[in-house]
């Protein structure tokens, strides 16, 4: 069967790969000269599977009214408010309660877990270098009342049979050596050793290639301009290239994948969630982090590469802009100085921002729609990397007409439609 992949992600890329090893004629259509060059180019680095939770969460909204007073914050709105962040955020609202956040972070985990088994057995198989580290993420908390609210995720995380540590103090240095500089801002932490690190650009770089050698085409510097339609099907998508035709087509377009789908009368409640990062070089590998560490206070992570610190957060509703706002830059420095103040070379900071395409309930959209032959794979919010394999197996096996290796109930985007 050939199919048609929208964009080359980390997660188009991933669900090319996958489609082909099922066998199919695969084509991927990507605007950027390259795969991965945006919202995987230079994300936090972590796959975080034990980390995959909904930031629709019970108190978020009394939260969200603090931070915007603070000014380093995880959370910025800018004050130009589109009736489609106005949507997606009453949206977002309604799953701020507890029954609502058990389901979305069960859904969650239950594709991050099966992405960790996905993910695993492609390094097995393929020679892949992306700087990966296997050594877990350490979430660190800097006061009791952040202790006493991760009981819940943990009774989750226990459910779901992912593995976890309580961590005091001690436990947290044991796995950070770094952080006895620092240990009096600490009270303890939550350690999930089954966290891996890594670099996703470069892992998509080699993704690339070894899909080219198993056969798929890749389309770059082309722009997809609308989907067609006939007697429910799709029946070719425009490119700048020209009218493309297959049997199957898939949209992995991230944030840009709401308007796409919007035209043919589907709601996708996608919104761009906008993240910066920076990257040092390490100066001192001693003082730096060893594989992720997660600052709960400012929801910003700090990832070891082997000789660079990446340092990613900031959550900034603010539509399709990709502009690096100085206030933003400043946290995410603040954090990296703060906790590991001799790791790396702040002065050689090199800064990002990237659109994470974020569902209200913070569950990916994965499968089928209301066209027989058109399916989606988008909306992993932070988490594309975590998910990204998972993500690819089970679509390329709903495309394939064959029962995915997990439940995919709930997953797609008819839990949004009437």
């Amino acid at each position: 069967m050939e199919v048609i992949v929208l964009g080359s992600g980390v997660i188009g890329l991933t669900s090319a790969w996958y489609l082909a090893e099922a066998g199919h004629d695969v084509t991927v259509v990507e605007r950027q000269p390259k795969s991965a060059e945006e919202t995987s180019f230079a994300n936090a680095g972590q796959i975080s599977y034990g980390y995959s939770s909904p930031w629709a969460a019970p108190g978020i909204p009394v939260k969200a009214m603090k931070w915007l007073l603070q000014k380093h914050a995880p959370l910025k709105i800018k004050p130009s408010v589109s009736p489609e962040l106005y949507l997606w955020a009453t949206k977002m609202l309604a799953n701020c309660n507890q029954k609502k956040y058990q389901i979305n972070k069960a859904r969650m985990l239950r594709v991050a877990n099966y992405s960790r088994e996905c993910l695993l057995e492609l390094r097995q198989q393929e020679d892949l270098s992306y700087e990966g580290r296997q050594q877990g993420t350490l979430q660190v908390f800097r006061n009791e009342a952040q202790i006493e609210a991760v009981a819940k995720d943990i009774q989750v995380l226990a459910d779901s049979g992912t593995r976890y540590e309580e961590l005091d103090v001690k436990g947290c240095i044991a796995a950070e050596p770094a952080l006895a500089k620092v240990k009096d801002k600490l009270v303890g932490g939550l350690r999930l050793p089954d966290d891996e690190t890594g670099d996703c650009y470069l892992f998509c770089q080699q993704l690339t290639e070894l899909a080219r050698q198993a056969g798929v085409k890749f389309m770059f510097d082309t722009s997809v301009e609308r989907l067609n339609h006939n007697n429910g099907s799709i029946s070719s998508v425009t490119t700048s290239a020209g009218e493309l035709s297959a049997d199957a087509y898939v949209v992995a377009m991230g944030s840009y994948s709401t308007s796409l789908l919007g035209s043919l009368g589907m709601e996708l409640p996608v919104y761009p969630v906008k993240g910066y990062s920076l990257t040092i070089p390490v100066t001192d590998s001693t003082a730096a982090p060893l594989s992720t560490v997660m600052d709960e206070t400012y929801k910003v992570a700090m990832t070891r590469f082997e000789d660079r610190i990446r340092v990613a957060g900031t959550a900034e509703l603010a539509g399709f802009d990709f502009s690096l706002t100085q206030k933003r830059k400043e946290t995410i420095s603040m954090v990296i100085q703060d906790l590991f103040p001799e790791g790396g070379d702040i002065k050689q900071a090199e800064f990002w921002s990237g659109l994470r395409p974020m569902t209200p309930d913070g569950t990916p959209v994965i499968g089928k729609t209301p066209f027989a032959n058109l399916f989606t794979n988008t909306g992993h919010g932070t988490l594309g990397w975590t998910m990204a394999c998972g993500s690819g197996k089970m679509l390329a096996d709903i495309v394939s007409g064959r029962n995915p290796d997990i439940d995919p109930d709930g997953l797609d985007v008819f839990r949004y439609l009437p």
